[in-house]
């Protein structure tokens, strides 16, 4: 009856909510459906103490493929002390609300893995609601101070997770391209971004060269998940706007201030321009069709070996920084490895298996497989100044500002989403009035969680 319960429970909050994780958690000593239960450690038929992790990928991705390495590797180095460590593989294929469907059904029903991936900026929500469990005394402060960015892995002042790697976004242009249409862009650098007046110059002369639309693919199509948030919220920062109270309890006067709507106006000033569209195929800067793509790091290992055709070599592709208005902004933040509020009161395979996962041995491994940026500083890199890669990382340490940390970050991603979507389709007053409408839901969803 129990089973059937939690079962009927979990069906109705995912109907009632797609995204948010209700904030009745356990104590920190339940068995995930809140009846207070302490869980014992699995043990497998050897003697091993089995710590259970959870990933956002698949497992013949090649992300996943470096995640089975770490923890094939983990297996044998832990042998002696009798942890070994399984993966479970839950790919957000469906959007970025499967995974987290996925993670609210486990722990209703009490089944939760020991680690799980997570999207740092939902740190404060799944904290808040007791999914994750506080780290801050289990990592020493050495390794702490080892992450480039671990703030938005924090709420109320305590540690939630260790990032996974790093992030930064920028546009990736066809040199060729550019060449043909006698646009040189060799001014600008991280440390001398382009304006938002220059920015657009460039794709009015790509227009010219390419035709309607084809200018540059600002993603203006990835609504589904997090892609377009995580891509297009700097141009509301570069434009002097903000997302949320220092808190993360207050939208209003924020996301609909007159900065922020600044820098909304100018992602549809492209759009009216003829510059970018929602229509743009996903393939079409690959293919030589597109001037300039808004991307992060994980698109360097396709340019570098998927589309020979148009790219022969990094002499055929460039990368450009985040432009600027009011100040420079870029983005970061990736994905983190968190403990989870299991129930489990001995946490230290658990612990064990989180710093090796997030060591700056893994963290080499997974980045060069991904090519993203090392999330710990003592990775050595060596990046060639003005390589992409350097570029990213300076972008990172000069201008990078986290998405907004608040425990409503589900709603807002959805509301950022819902604002980009009426911006790629709808007038100037139909954004204006999706913003507005946007902000008022948003604060009653913080106003529920004071």
């Amino acid at each position: 009856m129990k089973r059937i319960r939690n079962i009927l429970v979990a069906a109705l909050l995912i109907l009632a909510m797609i995204f948010a994780f209700a904030s009745c958690g356990t104590d920190g000593t339940g068995d995930g459906d809140g009846d207070g239960d302490t869980v014992e450690p699995e043990v497998d038929e050897q003697g091993n103490t089995v710590v259970r992790v959870m990933v956002h990928v698949d497992a013949k991705s090649a992300e996943g493929i470096a995640y089975q390495k770490r923890i094939d590797a983990f297996n044998r180095a832990y042998a002696d002390e009798k942890i070994r460590a399984t993966i479970i593989y839950k790919a957000r294929t469906s959007g970025a609300s499967s995974y987290e469907t996925e993670l609210n059904t486990m722990r209703l029903e009490g089944t939760l893995p020991d680690i799980i991936t997570f999207d740092a900026p939902n740190c404060a929500s799944y904290a808040f609601s007791e999914l994750i469990y506080d780290i801050t005394d289990l990592v020493p402060t050495d390794v702490q101070n080892d992450f480039y960015a671990i703030s938005l892995n924090t709420y109320n002042g305590r540690l939630y997770g260790l990032p996974i790697q790093e992030s930064s976004a920028g546009f990736f242009y066809n040199k060729k391209i550019f060449a043909a249409a006698g646009i040189d862009v060799s001014a600008y650098s991280v440390e001398n971004p382009w304006t938002f007046a220059q920015f657009k110059d460039v794709c009015a002369r790509l227009k010219s060269y390419l035709g309607d639309g084809k200018a540059v693919d600002m993603r203006l199509d990835a609504t589904k998940d997090e892609t377009a948030t995580y891509l297009l919220y700097p141009f509301i920062y570069a434009a002097g706007g903000e997302f949320t109270s220092a808190d993360g309890f207050t939208a209003q006067g924020y996301l609909n201030s007159d900065a922020s709507k600044n820098g909304f106006r100018f992602l549809r000033e492209l759009v009216d321009a003829k510059y970018t569209s929602n229509t743009i195929n996903p393939t079409d800067f690959f293919t030589g069709k597109v001037g300039m793509y808004l991307s992060s790091g994980w698109t360097i290992p396709d340019l570098d070996n998927k589309y020979p055709d148009t790219f022969a070599s990094r002499d055929d592709w460039g990368l450009l920084p985040y432009p600027k208005e009011v100040s420079a902004a870029s983005a970061t933040g990736s994905w983190s490895f968190g403990l989870t509020d299991n129930g489990k009161a001995d946490k230290t395979p658990a612990v064990k298996l989180l710093l090796w996962l997030t060591s700056a041995e893994s963290s080499k491994a997974i980045t060069d497989t991904t090519g993203m940026i090392p999330a710990r500083k003592s990775v050595e890199t060596n990046y060639a100044v003005g390589s992409p890669e350097y570029t990213l990382l300076k972008q990172l340490e000069l201008s990078g500002r986290a998405r907004p940390a608040t425990v409503a970050y589900p709603n807002f991603s959805t509301a950022f989403s819902q604002i980009i979507y009426k911006i790629s389709i709808g007038s100037v007053d139909d954004f204006m009035a999706t913003i507005d409408t946007q902000t008022a839901t948003l604060q009653r969803e913080m106003n529920s969680k004071k």
